[in-house]
């Protein structure tokens, strides 16, 4: 397995009063699989994503990848952000060149990535505008190829697609598979859209507000690219959907 979470556990205290957040959760994500994290807010999604992404540390437990256990932040473990998280003066060339700046690739190689990427999200001859001059969209494919500047083992995602509304949702959906397709990159997602789970991944895990407690672990057996109107994509959302219903009566 590329990613293994081990008997983790998270407390946080509160004006003096302990939230235990996860409780022995325990996850492996196969190399090049794709995975989401889906489940109500609150139940723990974003916080057992970064504890694999290095940035919190876990009370107990631990997580490993390739066997090498994670204890803190990584280039071989890139995080997107729900909010792009892009540098405001930076031009698109630049935000991508940046990471790789920071742990200096090569001049040539820098290039010879950037040409890569661009033309992977139909960004070429668009490397000199600025983040204030892009659509939503267009922000979302800026993070999502900086993020895979640096060519990582995984892609940790945070509600990536949140922030736009439900048919832009649908198109970067697309697109944002079609980069995995591209690249076959172990890659975990959190979300709280049934539909997105099921088009997205091979395999969803549903967590419940009680101490981030996996309900279910399904693998999704759809033929790439999803067709969301055949009636086996409408049975995973409906099984999803009845799963979930239960985090919100506890």
């Amino acid at each position: 397995m590329r990613l293994v979470v081990d008997n983790v556990n998270k407390t946080f205290i509160n004006n003096n009063t302990e939230h235990k957040v996860l409780e022995n959760i325990n996850l492996n994500v196969g190399k090049g699989e794709f995975v989401s994290l889906l489940g109500p807010s609150g139940c723990g999604k974003t916080t057992l994503l970064t504890i694999m992404g290095g940035f919190q540390k876990s009370d107990k437990g631990s997580v490993l990848l390739d066997d090498k256990k994670v204890e803190k932040p990584g280039v071989e473990r890139a995080f997107i952000f729900q909010n792009y998280a892009l540098f405001p003066w930076k031009t698109i060339k630049e935000n991508v060149l940046f990471p790789m700046k920071q742990q200096k690739v090569q001049k040539e190689e820098r290039e010879r990535r950037l040409e890569s990427l661009l033309e992977m999200c139909d960004l070429k001859g668009k490397e000199n505008m600025y983040p204030h001059q892009l659509s939503g969209g267009m922000k979302q494919r800026v993070a999502i190829i900086r993020a895979l500047a640096c060519d990582p083992q995984v892609l940790l995602m945070d509600e990536p697609l949140g922030a736009v509304d439900f048919k832009m949702r649908q198109n970067l959906q697309e697109e944002l598979e079609n980069i995995w397709t591209k690249n076959k990159i172990t890659a975990v997602m959190v979300t709280h859209d049934v539909d997105e789970a099921v088009y997205m991944s091979d395999r969803v895990i549903v967590m419940s507000r009680n101490k981030g407690q996996i309900l279910e672990d399904l693998k999704i057996d759809l033929q790439r690219p999803r067709n969301r109107e055949i009636s086996e994509y409408e049975d995973y959302k409906t099984r999803l959907t009845k799963i979930l219903s239960k985090c919100y009566e506890e």
